[in-house]
């Protein structure tokens, strides 16, 4: 385990010009501490490591040393020809050299490792694309994976509603969502940060130009924030809802998982019988009766009325049908 890490150590120490203690803590997941018992372990152990003291310190590698600890584990190649996406790749315009670099890795790889490519294909696989849809690779993505990868500008013209919109866009990202894809852009020259969705544009023009690239942009975390607040945008109504222990376990699976959320971090206190009253926040009511009829008799709405009404109304109709009989 220490091996590891030192080894790890060693690397990230090679890849970057001076690191301080906490950044190295935070990367090995350990405490400040033991990030100086290392740096000593590897300096007795002949690897030139350097503290520099003071505020703008850190720890450093001397004299442009390289480790060759380079080899790759069995997992770690394996693990290695799992970071790739096919289709993704594929829809980008990457799969050639997505390929090329799979077979000079593969060509380096030990000889008992070179069959890590096909075990780690035959165990996993990813399908991006939400159940009963067909894939539809939007005609523009190419060029616009080009530009991010180029840190181009482009001119973009894109539908939004009835109208056409025209932009200079600054394209820092593109992210796959359930075989949906999108732009994570940079508008100029308001210097804003917006999401589109990349089958609304209608062309793309690069501009021969490129951007600096803010160095604070967290793709993935700025993802997850416009996902949440889009998710909180269309939770417009709410309803009330009783339900039984066995409503409350279902409920994050019928409905929308922020809403879930949101409504069982505050449950009323439970009945006798377990049961407890929620509030529920929904896109509509219209909504909320499809999404609350997967829980069946688990969950009594209690308010809005009308939405009520509906679920009496249900609860007669089924009950006419099976003690009618079958004939």
């Amino acid at each position: 385990m220490r091996a590891a890490r030192l080894i790890k150590m060693v690397l990230l120490l090679q890849s970057r010009p001076v690191m301080t203690a906490g950044e190295l803590a935070r990367e090995l997941e350990v405490s400040e501490r033991t990030v100086t018992r290392d740096a000593q372990a590897l300096s007795e152990a002949g690897v030139p490591v350097y503290a520099d003291r003071g505020r703008a310190g850190g720890y450093r590698l001397v004299g442009g040393y390289r480790t060759r600890l380079t080899g790759l584990a069995r997992g770690e190649a394996e693990a290695l020809f799992l970071s790739g996406v096919p289709g993704a790749l594929r829809e980008m315009g990457l799969a050639d050299a997505a390929s090329a670099a799979r077979l000079k890795v593969s060509a380096a790889l030990l000889p008992s490792l070179r069959d890590a490519p096909d075990t780690a294909a035959q165990r996993f696989h990813l399908d991006a694309p939400a159940w009963f849809r067909e894939p539809e690779t939007p005609a523009l993505l190419p060029v616009l994976a080009e530009a991010v990868w180029d840190d181009a500008r482009v001119l973009a013209r894109y539908r939004r509603g009835q109208n056409t919109v025209e932009r200079r866009l600054e394209p820092y990202g593109l992210v796959l969502k359930a075989g949906v894809w999108y732009l994570c852009a940079r508008v100029d020259p308001s210097g804003s940060f917006r999401t589109y969705r990349i089958d609304r544009f209608t062309a793309v023009d690069r501009l021969g130009e490129r951007f600096e690239r803010d160095p604070e942009f967290d793709l993935p975390g700025f993802w997850a924030e416009q996902a949440e607040r889009f998710a909180r945008s269309i939770l417009r109504a709410e309803v009330v809802v009783r339900l039984s222990p066995e409503g409350v376990r279902r409920l994050p699976h019928a409905v929308d998982p922020l809403a879930a959320r949101t409504a069982l971090a505050r449950p009323g206190a439970p009945d006798p019988a377990g049961w407890v009253t929620v509030t529920l926040p929904v896109e509509s009511e219209e909504v909320a009766h499809e999404q609350l009829t997967a829980l069946g008799p688990e969950a009594e709405v209690l308010a809005p009325a009308a939405l009520r009404e509906r679920f009496a109304a249900d609860a007669a109709r089924a009950a006419a049908l099976y003690h009618g009989g079958a004939g």
